[in-house]
């Protein structure tokens, strides 16, 4: 296989490879696997053996960040580690349901993330991003971006993120105190595509979720309703956007799945995307699509045109 393409995370310089792995699906409670310690260290050493450099967890994804620590810490220096603030300081398998709200005081942002280090058995983290989108006006009242930059000159943090969304993310583009901000898109969610650029120009590096949508749009209809119920709605728009964007001549062999990690990797101010698997199989044929590089220009921008289409068109 192909080494992974790497770009450079925006003013950060961290050189990440475009295939980041995102450790949600280690969170052992839902519908989400419970791994044994075998499993979980065959798993997360092979995303490192894959030559992915960058991971991608939270306090909220339950068992994931002891599992990182327990398997990988003694390979700190292989990858860059992201995790977030702003979650409740609790339990790994307290359910989602029962969690307590999230919380941007300076008290919880670094009681959250001397738990993180605690757990991830590391002296700091490279990126802590506000998780859940706060508002400026939020951040602002807790003094919460006082305490992460306290935490920085501690050593415990390298660089400060966002894991931004309508409607507040164009504000925290103008605060212009984020290196990082972590946003969904893909082909069939490019609601973001215009401040994704806007962030990049202003220098902040680009880290994209969602980029394959969970392979929602192969997966069978009834599978939907595993999920919880504020994200059925969207995996439904985004499965009938697929359906009507009659793309498969373009596919040219690919899977679905390899066709949209290439679109997401192609975005020209993109760093890299981070894709979550509990299975072996999948991480390998990710790697693989990835190590493909971005879709030829052509494909790529026939397959902007119509995605917009399909989206401009009646459901």
């Amino acid at each position: 296989m192909s080494p992974l393409p790497k770009s450079t995370l925006g003013r950060t310089g961290l050189e990440v490879t475009k295939l980041g792995y995102g450790a949600m699906e280690l969170r052992g409670l839902e519908h989400f696997p419970r791994l044994s310690d075998a499993e979980a260290s065959a798993l997360l050493n092979g995303v490192l053996d894959s030559g992915i450099n960058y991971i991608d967890t939270s306090p909220d994804y339950g068992y994931s960040e002891e599992l990182i620590g327990r398997h990988i810490s003694q390979r700190r220096g292989d990858f860059y580690l992201a995790s977030k603030c702003g979650c409740p300081v609790e339990a790994p398998d307290v359910p989602y349901e029962d969690r307590k709200p999230h919380s941007f005081t300076r008290e919880n942002i670094r009681a959250g993330v001397e738990q993180s280090l605690a757990r991830m058995r590391t002296d700091y983290l490279d990126i802590v991003q506000f998780h859940l989108s706060p508002s400026r006006a939020v951040l602002e009242e807790n003094d919460s971006i006082g305490e992460l930059e306290k935490l920085r000159k501690e050593g415990k943090v390298r660089f400060i993120g966002m894991s931004g969304t309508v409607p507040e993310l164009a504000e925290h583009i103008e605060m212009g105190v984020f290196d990082v901000f972590q946003i969904p898109y893909s082909v069939l969610e490019r609601e973001h595509e215009a401040l994704i650029h806007e962030a990049a120009q202003r220098g902040a590096g680009i880290v994209i979720r969602g980029g394959v949508a969970r392979g929602i749009m192969i997966k069978d209809e009834s599978i939907i309703d595993d999920y919880p119920e504020f994200l059925r709605a969207g995996f439904r728009a985004r499965r009938q956007l697929w359906q009507r964007s009659n793309v498969e001549d373009l596919l040219e062999g690919m899977t679905p799945v390899e066709f949209m990690l290439r679109f997401t990797i192609s975005h020209p101010d993109m760093a890299t995307t981070i894709v979550g698997t509990a299975n072996p199989a999948h991480l390998k044929a990710n790697a693989e699509a990835a190590a493909k590089g971005p879709l030829p220009k052509e494909l790529y921008e026939e397959a902007r045109r119509r995605f917009t289409l399909a989206a401009e068109s009646p459901a």
